[in-house]
Order: structure tokens, then sequence, then C-alpha cells
């Protein structure tokens, strides 16, 4: 199966897109088009976050579950939509947060996280793609496959990674890092429904930067502009 993808993350995942797992999974978004689905994002934009952010530039991962279902929201950044897209909640939570932790930022009038991936933060879904309106409607059809080999990759074959997984489905990814190469922090999910358990207050966006630090690694600018 040929695919366009960044190449250091095609030399490292290549194989998977010749196993069994990922051909149904190809089958099942055909014929979900075929039957008149909208998926998003658009086909172009399934692989952002890998082609943004190259294996070896990744400093730190921020995990999401599946891609946002409304109209042009989605463009393959977890937590991130599309300049001109009303802000989520989620994200004017995660917002809220880096004004209380990073000194400076200001919240911007969009969501467009590119800024963020384009210096070595991965904003991996487990999950995507997505129908149309339907929530998790992708779930348990290959990506989770695909997705635990990215996270399997970057804990075997780098080090000092800062993973910041938000809510409990992130947490079981956690299952899957050598912590004893990397960084794992957890918190509450940034979602209104959780935020306030233990989201908010988190600081992992300074803590990111201080591992960072400590390791000889340049930190985020996490102000966007």
């Amino acid at each position: 199966m040929s695919v366009a993808l960044e190449p250091s993350w095609l030399a490292v995942l290549k194989e998977e897109f010749e196993k069994d797992y990922m051909k149904s999974l190809k089958s099942f978004l055909r014929d979900e088009k075929q039957n008149g689905a909208i998926v998003y994002p658009k086909g172009s934009d399934i692989f952002n976050a890998l082609n943004i952010t190259p294996f070896d530039e990744v400093k730190v991962v921020i995990l999401g579950q599946d891609p946002y279902h409304g109209v042009g929201q989605a463009h393959g950044l977890s937590f991130s939509v599309q300049r001109g897209v009303a802000i989520p909640p989620s994200l004017k939570n995660i917002y809220k947060e880096l004004e209380d932790d990073i000194k400076g930022f200001k919240a911007p009038n969009h969501g467009n996280l590119t800024h963020w991936a384009e210096q070595g933060v991965l904003l991996l879904n487990a999950t995507l793609t997505v129908r149309a309106t339907e929530a998790g409607s992708h779930q348990n059809r290959g990506w989770e496959i695909f997705t635990d080999e990215i996270i399997k990759a970057l804990s075997e074959k780098r080090k000092h990674i800062v993973f910041l997984l938000w809510g409990k489905y992130a947490q079981q990814k956690a299952a899957l890092i050598d912590q004893k190469k990397h960084y794992v922090l957890t918190a509450a999910h940034p979602s209104p429904f959780s935020a306030y358990n233990g989201f908010f207050g988190s600081k992992h966006f300074s803590k990111a930067n201080q591992l960072l630090v400590q390791n000889n690694l340049k930190p985020i600018d996490w102000n966007i502009q």
C-alpha cells in the first residue's frame, strides 16, 4: 500500500501499511465514502500529525482520542481546529490552564495548534478519522493498532520524550511507554466535564519544558500567534 508520509515516519512505519489490519481499515474507509458518508479530516490531512512533526523531532506527545466530527474542525492534529472555526470547549480549557501556567501566555482567537506541531509537539489522536456528526464512529477499526505502534516506536527508538496523557483513555497508553527513558505526566481530561478534577493546576506545560531543558533540549514556545 503506498501512502504519502513524511520520510522519517515512513521508515519507521512502512511495514504497518502491509499488514492485514491496515488493508481492512483502508477497505472500511473506501466503503464509508462509497456509501455516502462524510469522513473527517479530508484525506490529505489524515496523517498531518506525522507529516508536520518528523519522528526524530518529537519532544512532546499530546494524545487525543479521535478527531472532531463537526464541519471544518478536524485537520489531523489532536485538540486543534482550523482557523475560522469556533474554539472547542476542551481547547478553551487548555488555553485557560496555559494562561495560569505559562507567564505571558495570551489565548489566541483561534484553535489552530500547528505552531506547536512545528516545534516537536506530536498532536496524535488514537483514531485518525471519524464519520461526520458521529463521535467515535471509526474506533475499533484498526487505527488504534497503528497509533499504538507509533507510541511504541517512539518509546523504543527515542529518549527523553514527554508524554502528556489527559483522561483515562489516554492514560491507558502509559503501558506502551518505557518510563525509564521517557516522562509520563497524567491529569484529568480538559473537557468541561472533568477539567476541574485535576487538569486545571496540573502545570503540564511548564513541567514539560523543565524536563526538556533538563535534557538539553529547546523548550516549547506554547504561545500561539
